[in-house]
């Protein structure tokens, strides 16, 4: 491979056996070589000592505070895919082959500042200044992935490509690619890993999210006139600036304060205060637009793709692509430390030091990076981040977009991955009590096959599981929905609900538990998920409870209910649901399910609450549960609009 004499390279420390491969990304529009890179080495630790980019600060070292925040860019079917994400517990390994953006890249060689810049200097957005790179740098990630905002498009055509007449709507969530994919049917269970493909089973779609991080999309209005030509003028080292007089892709909407809210949730603020962070967020828009050169990107990222690294089984951090080469590294390296995004190992690195002497990534697995779409449920790989799986099930049960985007800030959900939450088995994880209430099955695989149980039988004790150490956890299956309950939301209208869609039986597919046999429709579901956290964003949970239930006719028909942050593991309330199933649904059974409810755990006390609080809010929950069910609205805090003073 030949790059570019502008190629920065550099050794860091001497090659050893068994060392790490060369570590490569782009900067700056240039790729980039490091040598001699520790496997438990951070990014923020690279930019910082090793290459003097102090631009970027080191402030909690966990992911809370946002001092740390990079922007990485990976090609994604044609098109970059943007994600802010926190440096300080993102192993450097784990952006080979991907663009890079620090807060020293942005602004253009003559000086001229970046639109997520200039906004934060027009509305005077920072006062001691330590937190304004991280800041600056989840506005630059807005700026790349907002869709109302010129450099939003998922892709620009060619230089003078004629655009489409006509704009079509597309749904809210993450931009969805459709593809048959059989094998990976096969691969996650959902059809039989031997034999042919059953003709119904044949075209199923596999539906992998595209968008950036944000989860959230908005477009322009169905039959709106789009641009006739694209054009662009460079403006600098990877970054392009509109001429004076191109066609830009427009929208009439700009950023919403709510969008800047969730993109900014991973930052902290001490001393300027958040209105005119959120001021610079919604007014960068109004700017002149930058673009980013993607044709030369994605060019560059390809030739770093097919850069041919050492074999694998030599190397201290393993990158497998293929689900089968994950299976035979594991299988090689059982004691390998698996990582799934790093934002908790990161913090074995940042906080107790850990060191590693072999690295297992399995970030960039095919099979496990996509989510597939199936009759009876979404099969979703381990390593696709918590915004995609969180958007996906948005997409089926919209109640939970507020749940999501308080799990963390996003810059970690844009790290984060829905299968290492789950195999981490964190009794305070987020995404398991959820998972739980929804019927969740998981699927274990190594060379020797795979098997399939429910989520919360992975668990035997504190972050303790079943896994053989020659197993990783694939993929996780998430029953779908029929239709949500008529009293979906407190005070909604009620929606004509019913068994649509019902699916035909899948050879290789295991009995879905929320789908009992002989039993054509089903009462529709009424789901809600509680987090109660010191800070409402960016929080670790005291107590988290999601409680499904289905209510025919005045009575519980079924109840799968889920809790966190009360017992050693994630864990299902099986007494409550017993409590519960076949009674009237009146507040006299509720009564009793909160006794019962609060009776099932002993939770400990630390320093996020005590084990009286927890217990006392676990019953709480369930009320409250109860009362939102008749109706009452005025419990929930995100049904209140703070009004700003002017």
């Amino acid at each position: 491979m030949i790059y570019p004499e502008s190629m920065f390279s550099m050794t860091l420390s001497p090659a050893t056996p068994g060392a790490a491969r060369p570590l490569r990304f782009i900067r700056r529009g240039e790729p980039v070589v490091l040598a001699g890179v520790p496997p438990e080495r951070t990014l923020l630790e690279l930019l910082r000592e090793d290459l003097g980019c102090t631009g970027t600060k080191e402030g909690c070292g966990e992911g809370d505070c946002g001092a740390c925040t990079v922007v990485l860019g990976e090609a994604d079917n044609g098109t970059i895919r943007y994600r802010a994400i926190n440096s300080c517990i993102r192993l450097a390994h784990s952006i080979d082959g991907m663009a890079l953006w620090t807060v020293e890249d942005i602004a253009q060689p003559d000086g001229t500042l970046h639109p997520a810049q200039q906004a934060m200097v027009d509305h005077h957005a920072s006062q001691c200044g330590f937190c304004t790179p991280g800041f600056v740098m989840s506005l630059f990630g807005l700026y790349m992935v907002a869709p109302t905002l010129p450099t939003a498009c998922s892709s620009l055509p060619p230089e003078g490509a004629a655009a489409p007449a006509v704009r079509q709507s597309r749904p809210c969530g993450p931009d969805l690619q459709e593809t048959d994919a059989p094998a990976l049917a096969a691969a996650s269970g959902s059809l039989p890993l031997q034999g042919a493909t059953p003709p119904e089973a044949a075209h199923l779609p596999a539906v992998q999210a595209r968008a950036g991080g944000l989860g959230v999309a908005a477009f322009s209005p169905e039959g709106a006139a789009a641009p006739a030509v694209w054009q662009s003028q460079s403006r600098g080292p990877g970054l392009q600036g509109a001429a004076s007089s191109p066609v830009a892709c427009t929208a009439p909407n700009p950023i919403s304060r709510e969008m800047a809210q969730e993109a900014l949730s991973g930052n902290l603020c001490r001393c300027t205060g958040y209105r005119p962070i959120l001021d610079a967020a919604q007014a960068m828009g109004s700017l002149a637009p930058v673009y980013i050169d993607e044709a030369g990107l994605l060019l560059k990222l390809e030739q770093l793709a097919q850069t041919e690294p050492a074999p694998e089984a030599d190397l201290a951090y393993m990158l497998p692509h293929t689900l089968a080469g994950l299976l035979q590294a594991r299988a090689a390296h059982p004691a390998a430390q698996l990582v799934a995004g790093c934002t908790d190992v990161g913090l074995w690195v940042t906080k107790q030091h850990r060191q590693f002497a072999t690295v297992l990534d399995v970030t960039r697995v095919a099979e496990l990076r996509r989510i597939e779409q199936h009759p009876g449920h979404i099969a979703i790989g381990a390593a696709v981040t918590l915004a995609d799986a969180f958007a996906a099930l948005v997409r089926q049960w919209p109640q939970l977009h507020g749940f999501a985007a308080r799990f963390a800030g996003l810059p970690v959900r844009n790290s984060g991955t829905l299968g290492g939450n789950v195999a981490n088995g964190s009794p305070i994880g987020d995404s398991m009590p959820l998972l739980i209430a929804l019927g969740a099955q998981i699927v274990l695989m190594s060379k020797r096959g795979r098997r399939e149980m429910p989520l919360e039988a992975l668990y035997t004790g504190y972050r303790q599981n079943v896994m053989a150490p020659d197993e990783v956890l694939a993929f996780i299956k998430v029953p779908k929905s029929e239709g949500p309950h008529p009293r979906f939301l407190p005070n909604e209208k009620g929606v004509e609900t019913g068994a649509k869609g019902a699916s035909e039986a899948i050879p290789g597919l295991a009995p879905s538990p929320m789908k009992p046999e002989n039993q054509a429709q089903r009462p529709p579901e009424l789901l809600k998920v509680y987090k109660i956290s010191k800070r409402y964003d960016d929080d670790i949970s005291a107590v988290c409870l999601a409680v499904n239930l289905r209510i025919d006719n005045g009575v519980v028909a079924q109840a799968s209910i889920g809790a966190g942050g009360v017992a050693a593991t994630p864990a299902r309330a099986v007494k409550t649901e017993a409590a519960l199933t076949g009674q009237p649904w009146t507040l006299q059974t509720v009564q009793a399910a909160m006794v019962a409810l609060r009776a099932e755990f002993t939770p400990l006390s630390d320093m996020r609450a005590s084990s009286g609080y927890r217990t006392e809010v676990l019953g709480n929950l369930l009320q409250r549960y109860w009362l939102e069910s008749q109706g009452m609205r005025q419990i929930n805090l995100a049904s209140f609009v703070l009004e700003e003073g002017t």
